[in-house]
């Protein structure tokens, strides 16, 4: 299939059953969901597969996923990046903190679509754990340490889209607080100082390493999070497009290097959304259908030089991308608006929420 052009109250469900089937079919018994069978798994990813399942239905699946991170995390609230069969399997003993934060956006993703309040307070503790450790690395300027060592010292410097991406887990950790009547105002501090650094302190970000803004997250992901006013997120946008983009293709990893990543171009497409440009994300999605299997995996990505799929992998964490996408493109769940939009609950809205419970 070509082309896939989707529009709001479309949601493709036959067509994307596979998709989820495949996520479904990678997950182990444990809950683990591995980039792909016989591969690692880091926690970020793992969420992201987990939201995937969400949005195709599979709630049974997804909760084991979660739960797996409950059973997996460790006393100060965080994960070691990457594991191996329910076994820690990083090298450099790294713990990285947007990894860490991002459970938080999968616990409040798939509240929004189940409204399952038991599900929530069985995830509080988890999340109130994972924040305090992300937060107890935050500057006085406002940024994020991107990662601790195995002794728990942080590497001191910052990444633009390690920190959007906390930035909108912050949100969703708010959320998941103020719906449970458990305000955290001090994330809500946090998460205001992380959009200052981000928008207007660019000197805290890459200090002790080349600039990171050849990478297309960079140059998106603070749109896709919410970062910026709507009007600097369709000019932020504009004004890199020829750097990233390749028409009938998708978005390349890397400005400099002849190579479209799928997953990239769905996060491209919430971007797209986030900023208003909805005919451009229904256009950017259309494109990704190429690089579909029959099983409904999708190929990391394309080398346009050397004409070849590389690498010869199918990420569950790009499947789940692409249901994200669909569902953002579609309004099919109560969470298609996630990453498309900053809504942040006030304490009204929190006690109208308990009172539904």
């Amino acid at each position: 299939m070509s082309g896939l052009y989707l529009s709001r109250g479309l949601y493709p469900e036959e067509f994307l059953r596979p998709t989820v089937q495949f996520i479904l079919d990678c997950q182990r018994p444990s809950g683990e969901i591995p980039w792909f069978p016989g591969g690692h798994t880091d926690p970020w990813d793992h969420v992201e597969a987990a939201m995937g399942l969400a949005i195709g239905g599979e709630y049974a699946a997804a909760r084991r996923a979660f739960r797996w991170l409950q059973q997996m995390q460790l006393e100060d609230g965080s994960w070691w990046a990457s594991y191996r069969d329910g076994e820690v399997d990083c090298k450099e003993g790294r713990r990285e903190s947007n990894f860490v934060a991002y459970v938080a956006t999968g616990v409040w993703h798939y509240h929004l679509i189940s409204q399952e309040r038991d599900f929530l307070r069985d995830m509080w503790p988890m999340v109130e754990r994972a924040m305090a450790f992300v937060l107890s690395l935050q500057t006085e300027h406002g940024d994020i340490h991107w990662a601790v060592d195995v002794a728990g010292e942080p590497k001191r410097d910052a990444l633009v889209t390690g920190c959007s991406s906390i930035y909108k887990s912050l949100e969703c950790a708010c959320n998941i607080a103020q719906t449970l009547g458990q305000p955290r105002p001090d994330w809500l501090l946090a998460r205001e100082q992380l959009g200052l650094a981000l928008r207007s302190r660019p000197e805290r970000f890459d200090r002790t390493w080349e600039s990171k803004a050849r990478y297309s997250m960079d140059w998106f992901y603070p749109v896709l999070a919410g970062v910026l006013p709507q009007a600097e997120a369709r000019a932020r946008l504009k004004a890199r497009w020829e750097e990233f983009v390749e028409n009938g293709q998708g978005c390349r990893c890397v400005a400099d290097q002849p190579w479209v990543t799928v997953a990239e171009s769905c996060e491209l497409v919430l971007a797209l959304l986030a900023a208003g440009d909805h005919a451009r994300a229904v256009k950017v999605y259309s494109w990704l259908q190429q690089w579909r299997l029959p099983d409904g995996s999708y190929w990391t990505g394309y080398q346009l030089v050397e004409e070849l799929l590389w690498p010869d992998e199918k990420p569950t964490w790009t499947a789940a991308a692409i249901l994200l996408a669909a569902d953002a493109l579609t309004g099919h769940t109560a969470a298609a608006e996630l990453f498309c939009a900053v809504n942040l609950l006030d304490e009204d809205a929190g006690q109208r929420q308990r009172r539904v419970d």
